[in-house]
């Protein structure tokens, strides 16, 4: 395995990832699981705001590793602020990682329970770094808004997503997807649980603020289907692997503290 080759499979999966990048056994690594009776209600914490209004997505991929919908973000018009952050993050990109078949596979879990789905919001601090790859680095450089998906009702807001998986089937393939705004994503309450921690995926940088939504949106099993559809092979590789279960399992807390914006 080599330090850019890295995937979710027995040979390259997360149990391997530190011999390429040792920091994986860090003290802020990310996902953990979540105990509600062992966090810490902050009345300090203000409640997040987002202003996505006038958001402009740009494009949807698929990178080898999960289904991704970037942003134009070379100014403030879609940022997160608020909470545990001293200053407006901008939004770069969102992407899920999702269980196979019957399976869940969100990368954080609440006292243990998973989730079906789970949609990361990646915002990095344009306030204080130039670019997103050297905020990507630094420890107060991204904040990522975690929000499970739950199977249940289908969701309305999904459909624009899950109707165009199929232009991107191939791992490598880039398609327009234009005028997408994230705000149908959000569920009715902001409450949010935060801690310090990292990227789930190599390089496994420790510098995500971590804001996960206590509140989960519903996803019907048909709609989680057709992420399942998606290959974490190229097109031209004769052996076509489905991408599923590209999650990374809870890393120990090591003494971190969880703190809930709720009681």
């Amino acid at each position: 395995m080599t330090g850019h080759h890295w995937g979710y499979g027995e040979e390259d999966g997360p149990s391997v990832w530190h011999k390429a990048f040792p920091v994986a056994q860090g003290d802020r690594q990310s996902p953990i699981n979540i105990v509600p009776t062992e966090t810490v209600y902050d009345a300090s914490l203000s409640p997040i705001f987002l202003s996505y209004e006038n958001c402009t997505s740009t494009s949807i991929s698929n990178n080898g590793h999960s289904v991704v919908v970037e942003f134009d973000d070379t100014d403030n018009r879609s940022v997160i602020q608020g909470g545990p952050l001293a200053n407006a993050y901008r939004l770069k990109q969102f992407h899920f990682h999702w269980g196979g078949k019957g399976c869940h596979g969100s990368e954080h879990t609440i006292a243990g329970k998973t989730f079906a789905s789970e949609l990361h919001l990646v915002h990095w601090n344009a306030v204080k770094y130039r670019t997103f790859g050297e905020a990507a680095s630094a420890p107060d450089g991204l904040a990522v808004l975690g929000i499970f998906l739950e199977t249940g009702d289908e969701h309305r807001g999904l459909h624009k997503i899950t109707d165009a998986l199929y232009m991107v089937k191939f791992k490598g393939t880039v398609v327009e997807f234009k005028g997408f705004n994230p705000k149908c994503l959000l569920p009715n309450s902001l409450s949010y649980w935060t801690y310090p921690g990292s990227l789930t995926t190599p390089p496994l940088h420790e510098s995500v603020t971590w804001i996960v939504l206590k509140e989960p949106i519903m996803v019907a099993e048909r709609q989680m289907g057709k992420f399942r559809l998606l290959l974490f092979s190229t097109e031209e590789e004769e052996q076509r692997k489905r991408m599923e279960n590209n999650f990374r399992p809870p890393q120990p807390l090591k003494g971190r503290q969880v703190r809930a914006s709720f009681k």
